[in-house]
């Protein structure tokens, strides 16, 4: 009965060391858009490996949208108008394409 037992632990045991949280996905590559800062000018913004499921609230978009994104990363980027990745203006830019200056956007998300 021991016997029994005790191999029932070590093979719980040896279940949970082999059942190892699986790590974070990302976005491979870069993702860049452009955005107007203070006075007018036009600043340039890359993220780097995006993490993928997550709405990013894109830096220098509060004010004024950015524009003219550019997804070079190996995962498609859903792009929004409105923060949070809520509203109905969204864009879907698959990996490697390039939209211009029209394209207004505020969040991303990337699958």
């Amino acid at each position: 009965m021991r016997l029994r037992t005790a191999l029932a632990c070590a093979v719980g045991s040896l279940a949970l060391i082999v059942t190892l949280p699986t790590p974070a996905f990302a976005a491979t590559g870069s993702f860049q858009y452009s955005y107007t800062g203070l006075g007018g000018a036009r600043h340039v913004e890359n993220l780097t490996d995006p993490p993928s499921g997550a709405c990013l609230n894109l830096p220098g978009t509060a004010e004024e949208p950015g524009y003219a994104p550019k997804n070079r990363t190996d995962a498609t980027a859903i792009v929004f108008l409105d923060p949070d990745c809520e509203g109905d203006t969204y864009y879907v830019m698959n990996p490697g394409k390039v939209l211009g200056d029209r394209l207004k956007l505020r969040s991303v998300v990337f699958s």
